[in-house]
C-alpha cells in the first residue's frame, strides 16, 4: 500500500506532469527532449497492457500476448527504420550524421557527435567505469546488432543461470522457436569464397592453426541479398562491411519485421514510435506511465499519462534498470526488491583491431560476421571470439576487427543519485580483467607474431551487450515477475544474470522471454494481465 510518503510522491509525480504540460521551459534530464513553444497538451489514456521497449523482449511479449487475445500498447522512443534494396535509411560508419546518435548523447571511440539533435540509433549511457551503447528505434537492439545468434551449451548455461531454468526444455522448444522466427542461416560457401570475405577466411585459417575449433555463425540474414550485391544487382551494404549501424538493403530479420510485424498483424498490438517514457509509478492496483510524445528533433509535442493493469519493462538492461531504480529512489514504487540495480554485467565485451603486417584482408571487407571460435571447455571461463568486418576505409587492407566476450564474475550496480535525479552505473575498473586476459591470450595466438592487436576497450570502455540490473532471482522470478509487485514484469536484458554464457545476448533473451510468455499466458492472463 501507499503510505503518506508514497501518496506525497505520487502527487509530486502528477504535479510534475501537469507542470510540464503547462510550461514552455520544462527542465528535463539530459539527453531528454526540449519543450515545444506554447502550451503542451496533456492527455490521459488507459490500457490493459503497456510494454516499454520494442526489442527482443518487447517483440516477443507483444506477439505472444496478442495471440492470447490480449491488446497491447508498445511504447518506443525511437523511429521506424524501413529498409529495402538500395535504401539510405541507416548512416554509414564512414559518413556518420545525426541518424547515428540519440539526442547528441555521444558515440564511441571519440567519434564526433552530430551537431543536430535527432532521434538517432544509439544512446551512450555513461557510467563510472563503463559506458553502455543503447539502441533506439522500432526493433530495438536488433537494428544495430551484427546478428550473431549463438546458443550456449548446457554446461556453460548451468554455470551462469539459475538452476530453476530447464536448459533441456529451452533447447528443445524455445531456442528453436526463436531460430525459426528470425530465419537463422549461415553464410553460403559461394559468398565466403568471394574476394570481400578474405578476412573471414584468414581468421578461420589462423584459428584452426592455433588449435581452436571454428564454426559458421547462425545469422538472422537472407544471404541471397549479399549474393545479389556480388552480382551487381544492388548497391553494396553487406559486401562492403558498411552494416554495423543497420543494413540498408534489407534481408536482415530484425524484430520490427519479424515479431512486431506479426504482432501488429493480429490487430491487437499498437506500436507507438517517438514515445519516450519519462517515469513510472504505482497507482493502487494499477501502473501509471508518464510519456512524452516527441518529434524527431526531440521536441515534446504532447505529454501522456497512461494507466495500465499490467506494465512490462523491455527497454533494455540500462533503461529498464534506470526507470526502476529512479522510481524506487523517488518513492514512486514502494517495496521494490533490495537487489534492484545490482548484478549488472558487460558480458565481458572486448573489441579489437587486428593489423596483419604480412597479409592483406582485402578491401572492402564483407560482413557482418561469418565465423566464431569458442573455447567453452571450462564453463566458468568460457570465451567466444569472432571476426567482424571493418567499414570501407580507403587504402586500408591490412586491418580488420575482432570481438570477444565471455563469462565474467565482475558486476556493477546502478544507484539513485538524488542530486542528479538519475540512476547511475558504478562498474569497477578491473571487473572484467579475468575474461579480458583470456580473450587477449586467444586473439594473440590467432593473430600470430606478424600482427598488431589493439584492444579498443582500453581506450573507450564500452559494452554493446549490457545485462542485468533487475536480475532473475533477487529481483524477478524466472518468468520476469517483479517480486512483490503484482502486474509488473521485466522481460529483457535486465532480467539476465549479468551474462549470457559466453554468447551474444539476443538468442537467450528471446528464448527466455518465449518461455516466460508461455507461462504468463497459461497462469497470469485474465487473473493478473
Amino acid at each position: 500500500m501507499w503510505g503518506p510518503l508514497m501518496q506525497m510522491n505520487r502527487r509530486a509525480f502528477l504535479a510534475g506532469t501537469l507542470a510540464a504540460a503547462a510550461s514552455t521551459t520544462a527542465v528535463l534530464r539530459a539527453p531528454r527532449a526540449a519543450a515545444a513553444p506554447g502550451r503542451i497538451p496533456l492527455t490521459r489514456d488507459s490500457r490493459r497492457v503497456v510494454v516499454i521497449g520494442s526489442g527482443f523482449g518487447g517483440g516477443v511479449t507483444a506477439l505472444r500476448l496478442a495471440r492470447a487475445g490480449v491488446p497491447v500498447l508498445v511504447l518506443e522512443r525511437g523511429i521506424r527504420w524501413p529498409t529495402g534494396p538500395n535504401a539510405h535509411t541507416f548512416p554509414g560508419i564512414t559518413s556518420l550524421d545525426e541518424r547515428a546518435s540519440w539526442m547528441n548523447s555521444g558515440l564511441f571511440f571519440d567519434l564526433p557527435t552530430p551537431s543536430r539533435r535527432f532521434t538517432g540509433l544509439l544512446e551512450r549511457v555513461q557510467g563510472s567505469g563503463m559506458a553502455i551503447m543503447c539502441a533506439a528505434g522500432v526493433g530495438g537492439g536488433s537494428l544495430v546488432y551484427q546478428g550473431m545468434s549463438l546458443q550456449p551449451s548446457a554446461e556453460v548455461f548451468a554455470a551462469t543461470f539459475p538452476a530453476g531454468l530447464d536448459y533441456a526444455h529451452l533447447d528443445r522448444v524455445y531456442y528453436p522457436r526463436v531460430a525459426r522466427m528470425l530465419g537463422l542461416a549461415t553464410a553460403p560457401d559461394e559468398l565466403i569464397r568471394s574476394a570481400p570475405y578474405a578476412a573471414a577466411r584468414l581468421f578461420a585459417r589462423n584459428a584452426r592453426a592455433a588449435g581452436y575449433r571454428v564454426e559458421k555463425v547462425p545469422m538472422p540474414i537472407d544471404w541471397s541479398y549479399a549474393l545479389r550485391e556480388l552480382h551487381g544487382e544492388m548497391r553494396p551494404s553487406y559486401t562492403n562491411g558498411d552494416c554495423a549501424l543497420g543494413v540498408n538493403n534489407g534481408g536482415k530479420h530484425t524484430v520490427d519485421v519479424t515479431y512486431l510485424a506479426r504482432a501488429e498483424a493480429t490487430g491487437l498490438v499498437e506500436v507507438a514510435p517517438l514515445h519516450q517514457v519519462v517515469d513510472i509509478a504505482r497507482d493502487g492496483d494499477a501502473w501509471t506511465v508518464r510519456v512524452e510524445r516527441i518529434d524527431t528533433g526531440g521536441v515534446v509535442q504532447e505529454v501522456k499519462l497512461i494507466t495500465a493493469r499490467t506494465l512490462v519493462l523491455a527497454a533494455g538492461s540500462a533503461n529498464t534498470t534506470r526507470l526502476l531504480v529512479r522510481a524506487a529512489g523517488r518513492g514512486q514504487i514502494d517495496d521494490l526488491p533490495d537487489g534492484l540495480g545490482s548484478g549488472w554485467g558487460s558480458n565481458g565485451d572486448q573489441i579489437y583491431t587486428w593489423t596483419d603486417l604480412t597479409e592483406s584482408f582485402g578491401a572492402p571487407q564483407g560482413g557482418p560476421v561469418i565465423y566464431s571460435s569458442k573455447d567453452w571447455s571450462d564453463p566458468a571461463k568460457a570465451t567466444t571470439v569472432i571476426q567482424a568486418s571493418v567499414p570501407p576505409l580507403p587504402g586500408n587492407d591490412r586491418t580488420t576487427m575482432l570481438v570477444g566476450y565471455g563469462v565474467s564474475s565482475g558486476r556493477g550496480v546502478f544507484r539513485y543519485d538524488a542530486r542528479q535525479d538519475e540512476a547511475l552505473l558504478d562498474f569497477p575498473g578491473d571487473a572484467d580483467a579475468g575474461v579480458a586476459g583470456r580473450i587477449h591470450e586467444r586473439l594473440t595466438r590467432i593473430a600470430g607474431p606478424a600482427s598488431l592487436l589493439l584492444n579498443t576497450s582500453t581506450l573507450d570502455t564500452t559494452t554493446w551487450h549490457p545485462l542485468g540490473g533487475a536480475c532473475m532471482g533477487p529481483v524477478c522470478d524466472l518468468d520476469g515477475r517483479v517480486h512483490g509487485q503484482r502486474g509488473l514484469y521485466v522481460l529483457d536484458g535486465a532480467l539476465m544474470p549479468g551474462t549470457t554464457a559466453a554468447c551474444n545476448p539476443s538468442m537467450t533473451i528471446a528464448a527466455i522471454a518465449e518461455r516466460a510468455l508461455d507461462n504468463l499466458v497459461r497462469h497470469d492472463v485474465d487473473s493478473v494481465i
